[in-house]
């Protein structure tokens, strides 16, 4: 199941070409509370089929570049190739208990990624051919990775211009599978075993993207959209995106933050397993609320929630430059008790939400997605022309 049918598949190629204003999608990562994005996608996917008047409208035919990490890269991935949002949502649905299923340590040290449960759903749904040079993929697709083996983030595009996807390269990026790629960008320390992908002639071993500073990909995205060394196989007149906020929109989609707030800790408390197990997320959070930061700098805030009390939401902005890059949209939930109250979803338990494995709570997070959309996901926010194919 990849994609849509051929007479209805943008061709990337076209698209490239195009000079339109350019829409660009990021999603985070956040294990199973990617249903919470997926809530909020569908109000923006069914606001786009009304300014369409196609049914068949998908979120693949407005937005240029799709970028994910971990449960975002899955999401990203379908978007890419045509899905309708219903489609990855039944995809959660339907195999969450799978994808998340509990082992001790010793099956997960025992594992082998081949027979791994999400890796088996990955090939079902994106076809265990399919390339990151297919077809099948109707825009820019970026997925983040950690390349273990290196030691380094390892962010990868289908761009055709990128210096890796020339197809006379050895070790052509484009060849490689595209389950397998979304497959280590999901692949969580501790909830998965890492995944190896040969490149040419060397294997590397890779982990979630979401240990490295683009859980939230969406300033990095913009990057190699603009960034001319990302476009090196291009011709010089179509290296990289013309930015402007009446030529780009970037719309970046979280799945639920909560800052672990601990007013009674002291400093005795904060040990050597303290540390190992809440360094790596206070990182993470950093991390993310970095990239949604950079963006409102650079870009026009339309939308987007609290960053924190010093600074606001940043909406209406001065940046370091004279004009802003892009028009910028971010829409999220603060899973904690008094941001569940102002969603209206003040009986949701925190802790439960606040999971990354927690199948159990699907349906509270369908929930706190849609209050998100229906409080913050406005028709104005998308008054870009529409991409018709």
């Amino acid at each position: 199941m990849v994609g849509r049918a051929l007479q209805h598949r943008t061709v990337l190629k076209d698209r490239l070409a195009s000079d339109r204003p350019r829409k660009l999608l990021a999603i985070d990562g956040g294990g199973i509370r990617g249903v919470l994005s997926l809530m909020v996608l569908a109000e923006i996917e069914r606001l786009l089929i009304e300014q369409s008047g196609r049914p068949d409208y998908r979120l693949a035919d407005y937005f240029d570049y799709v970028a994910g990490t971990s449960t975002g890269g899955i999401i990203a991935a379908g978007v890419a190739t045509g899905m309708s949002v219903d489609q990855i949502l039944a995809f959660y649905l339907q195999n969450g208990a799978k994808m998340f299923e509990k082992q001790s340590i010793l099956r997960r040290l025992k594992s082998e990624y081949k027979s791994e449960p999400l890796a088996q759903q990955l090939k079902q749904v994106f076809g265990e051919a399919t390339t990151l040079g297919a077809p099948e993929l109707e825009t820019l697709l970026l997925l983040v990775m950690r390349n273990a083996t290196t030691d380094s983030p390892w962010p990868i595009s289908n761009n055709p211009f990128a210096k890796y996807n020339d197809r006379a390269h050895p070790a052509c990026n484009l060849d490689l599978p595209l389950w397998q790629l979304v497959r280590a960008s999901t692949a969580a320390p501790t909830y998965f075993p890492p995944e190896v992908i040969s490149c040419g002639d060397k294997p590397f071993i890779f982990v979630d993207g979401g240990v490295t500073m683009y859980n939230n990909p969406a300033f990095q995205m913009f990057l190699m959209a603009t960034v001319d060394q990302y476009w090196i196989g291009a011709p010089p007149e179509q290296r990289g995106w013309t930015t402007g906020t009446d030529k780009m929109l970037i719309v970046s989609v979280g799945t639920g933050t909560s800052a672990g707030e601990n007013y009674s800790l002291t400093p005795d408390q904060m040990h050597l397993l303290f540390n190992a197990s809440e360094i790596p997320s206070a990182l993470m959070y950093a991390a993310l609320n970095e990239q949604d930061l950079l963006c409102r700098v650079f870009g026009e805030c339309i939308e987007g929630p609290l960053l924190d009390r010093e600074i606001g939401a940043m909406k209406g902005s001065r940046g370091p430059l004279n004009q802003k890059l892009f028009r910028y949209a971010r829409y999220n939930a603060e899973l904690t008790k008094q941001g569940l109250a102002a969603l209206g979803c003040g009986d949701v338990d925190p802790a439960s939400v606040q999971k990354m494995d927690s199948i159990a709570a699907i349906d509270d997070l369908q929930r706190i997605g849609k209050a998100v959309a229906a409080q913050r996901v406005r028709r104005e926010h998308f008054n870009f022309e529409v991409f018709r194919p």
